[in-house]
């Protein structure tokens, strides 16, 4: 979610209204509430109350500020969304759970961050509440752990390449923000000027460094568990792999299993989600000229059809080849 100005710009925020429908009343999860823009809409709102939930330490100050205009309609919590079913919120009314999966403005023009290929110094990459940081990932893991970062998180066709001349660098000297994307550049030697040759990497290190795949199954589990019937999870995805995560996630539990007519036939189960739309929405020509950055949103969104707590979901199975590439940093 980056732009061009200083200005903080809600990815899809009247989409997302109209879905979720706070004029109704209600009490919403906001699990990542970065500068507060879908809270505070939501909070404009009578009778509206938000619990919201962020790793980075840095937006409790911007919470802080929403709780004083709302002291009794709003909580805040400097936690990772993965921990919402810590929060004990099956007895709350709670009529949607929103996510929202991009990176502001000013995370990403946070030098000490390192989130951006412009950035200098230290590979840093961590949101809060991390266990170790981008510098750890580079200059630690093996060849081949690399390799499966960079291939699987960020789609890097030249990853074996750019792994092994990781390897090289570091046996003489600790890789830095600049060092690794001079690597990179040096290692690619197809150029796409539409896009930075560090793009796919710097993408791969973040999602590893954050376990942002763990956290985005754990958190869709546990926002379906807490919702009521005819509750509502909605979720703005940023590149493919959210997107096929929270795709299959909503597809596994609103589609009854195809059974082939030479079966005998049997009772099944009934559906968890109603999928209202099942095209993502996409922002509009309008959005698009105001934040070009919001142009890979994707916005999708599920009904809770019964309000039970326990389901049967095979998601962990379905992408636990990206669970256990994440658990290379158990090491560091």
């Amino acid at each position: 979610m980056v732009s061009g100005t200083t200005k903080h710009y809600p990815v899809l925020l009247s989409e997302l209204i109209s879905i979720i429908t706070p004029q109704h009343g209600g009490t919403f999860i906001d699990c990542t509430f970065g500068q507060g823009g879908y809270s505070n809409k939501i909070l404009s709102y009578k009778d509206t109350k938000v619990i919201a939930l962020d790793r980075d330490i840095d937006s409790q100050k911007k919470a802080e500020k929403i709780l004083n205009s709302f002291p009794n309609r709003f909580r805040f919590k400097n936690k990772k969304f993965g921990q919402l079913g810590d929060l004990k919120l099956r007895e709350e009314n709670i009529k949607a759970v929103i996510f929202d999966l991009g990176y502001s403005y000013y995370q990403i023009k946070d030098l000490n961050r390192g989130l951006s290929f412009y950035s200098d110094g230290d590979l840093n990459m961590k949101m809060g509440i991390n266990d170790f940081s981008a510098k750890d990932v580079i200059n630690k893991l093996k060849i081949v752990e690399l390799e499966k970062i960079f291939k699987f998180f960020g789609e890097e066709k030249e990853s074996k390449k750019i792994a092994i001349n990781i390897d090289k660098a570091r046996k003489n000297r600790v890789i830095d923000t600049q060092g690794l994307v001079k690597i990179i550049e040096k290692t690619k030697r197809k150029k796409n000027f539409k896009v930075h040759s560090a793009t796919k990497v710097f993408q791969a290190l973040r999602i590893f460094v954050n376990r942002e795949i763990s956290e985005l199954v754990n958190g869709l589990v546990a926002a379906t568990k807490i919702l009521k019937k005819d509750g509502t999870l909605a979720v703005v995805t940023f590149h493919s792999l959210e997107d096929k995560i929270v795709k299959y996630f909503f597809k596994s539990l609103s589609e009854k299993k195809s059974i082939s007519r030479y079966l005998p036939k049997v009772s099944q189960p009934d559906t968890l989600f109603d999928m209202v739309q099942k095209k993502p929405i996409t922002p509009s020509s309008k959005e698009l000229q105001e934040n070009i950055s919001s142009r890979s949103a994707k916005l999708r969104y599920a009904l809770k059809k019964k309000d039970f707590y326990n389901f049967k979901t095979d998601i962990f199975k379905k992408f636990n080849y990206l669970i256990e590439i994440e658990n290379f940093g158990d090491k560091l």
